[in-house]
């Protein structure tokens, strides 16, 4: 019996597409993964490992080419501990924008929120003292 997942099982559970998982093999990204006696491609759990650091960092934009240096300096072993740090570091840098930019972003939804939430009341107000709907908001 082969031992490990099947590309279709993979995506399934990482929510890639095969053709992504393919992909990540091609790009350099994934080692290739063992062969069942069938041919087809066998994952295990270290390759599930890697499929979800990758797919971590994808989601936090880290660029395809830093995600394939990040992964060549796995393979170079321990000696590069201190380059992958770096990347980790620099990465952790660049999230820290996207999540003050994303704050941001959010305070001024929450304003404009707030803005119509103002006007619905207001309007409600004019609307039960007079029962009309003469007043409008831009």
């Amino acid at each position: 019996m082969d031992e490990g997942l099947t590309i279709a099982e993979v995506a399934e559970s990482t929510g890639l597409t095969a053709h992504t998982l393919r992909y990540y093999e091609r790009a350099g990204l994934l080692d290739p993964p063992p062969r069942g006696m069938n041919g087809h491609r066998r994952y295990g759990r270290r390759d599930l490992d890697r499929i979800h650091l990758l797919t971590r960092l994808r989601s936090t934009g880290m660029p395809i080419a830093e995600l394939r240096r990040y992964v060549e300096l796995i393979r170079d072993g321990d000696a590069t501990a201190g380059e992958r740090r770096q990347v980790m570091i620099d990465h952790r840098a660049k999230v820290e924008e996207q999540i003050k930019q994303l704050t941001e972003d959010l305070a001024l939804i929450d304003y404009k929120i707030s803005i119509y939430t103002e006007v619905e009341e207001k309007h409600a107000r004019v609307l039960s003292r007079d029962g009309s709907d003469e007043e409008e908001v831009a």
